[in-house]
């Protein structure tokens, strides 16, 4: 029945913007493109796979669980480079006796003018599988995991930076409906030596979406999203529809200096009925971040503006 991995790789930070902004929109955010800013995170992330089948009439089910999660990183951000590396240490209580378990990720933004792209690279290795009654270790299993999303903001009075990487700060409170086209691909590899034992599994979805900032006040913010949508999935060629839904919750402080805040994000792509095999992919983050802003050297922004020149940026 090939059931596999999830590998998780968020290829890291990128984020541009080339258009002046207006004095209005500025007035609804702070602008940091022109600092460098640094960051600690811790991050916990799961992507699990639920898969329904039938066997003699009876449904049945197996959920594979990742058996590592918690990572801690470091990002370093500077105009239009956003770079961020996490790794899983032993010393975390979830990670100890998980030795042959391993979960690599890094993250890539970019944006220009309303567009941002998101991309996102997961390696992981190392599952619990589970039906319910008895749960079993797959130690060689390993799953990877690349795609991402194209999406469009509609208000130009909203931030969605605030939210993803503290290079600008909503002053005044604002939300924006966003569109979103989402397009992965995983491949799942039980590694067990037998003869069926790789899925590749395609997936694209549309789902609107609506976010928004509440400003509390000149230091603190509550921002929360949800996005709901519906696509296609191919899991080793049988083609079925697939729904999606997700939501966002962060909490933050914010000085010209120094920033904290907790990212809480959920996101399901649930499998229709119809498919004789229904996979479900489920991924969830909580991330905490402490981080600093100051002025680039002289040097690196001397290099940094003749480098973006020849570029053209």
């Amino acid at each position: 029945m090939g059931v596999k991995i999830v590998i998780v790789l968020f290829l890291g930070g990128i984020s541009c913007s080339f258009a002046q902004q207006d004095s209005e929109q500025i007035s609804h955010f702070t602008n940091y493109d022109e600092k460098v800013i640094t960051s600690l995170y811790y991050f916990d992330t799961s992507n699990s796979f639920l898969i329904n089948y039938n066997l003699d009439g009876i449904d049945n089910y197996l959920e594979f669980q990742p058996n590592r999660r918690e990572q801690i990183g470091v990002n370093l951000s500077y105009k239009f480079i956003d770079i961020s590396y996490g790794f899983s240490p032993a010393f975390f209580a979830e990670n100890k006796d998980n030795s042959d378990s391993k979960l690599f990720t890094l993250s890539t933004r970019l944006y220009h003018k309303k567009w941002m792209q998101s991309i996102t690279f997961i390696n992981q290795k190392g599952f619990y599988v589970s039906d319910g009654l008895e749960k079993v270790t797959l130690p060689r299993m390993r799953t990877t995991k690349i795609g991402g999303t194209t999406s469009y903001i509609f208000n130009d009075k909203f931030s969605f930076k605030t939210i993803a990487n503290q290079k600008e700060w909503q002053s005044k409170s604002a939300g924006s409906f966003i569109s979103n086209l989402s397009m992965y691909y995983t491949n799942i590899d039980l590694n067990d030596g037998g003869e069926d034992t790789k899925s590749n599994i395609f997936l694209a979805s549309l789902a609107p979406s609506y976010f928004y900032n509440f400003v509390i006040n000149n230091h603190f913010l509550l921002s929360g999203g949800m996005s709901t949508g519906a696509g296609l999935t191919s899991v080793d060629g049988d083609v079925s529809a697939i729904y999606e839904w997700s939501a966002s919750l962060k909490i933050g402080y914010n000085s010209d200096s120094f920033f904290t805040f907790v990212n809480l994000n959920y996101i399901d792509f649930i499998q229709d009925t119809t498919a004789q095999i229904r996979l479900n992919d489920e991924i969830s983050t909580i991330k905490m971040t402490a981080g600093y802003r100051f002025d680039p050297p002289k040097r690196i922004k001397k290099y940094y503006d003749k480098t973006a020149e020849k570029i053209g940026l």
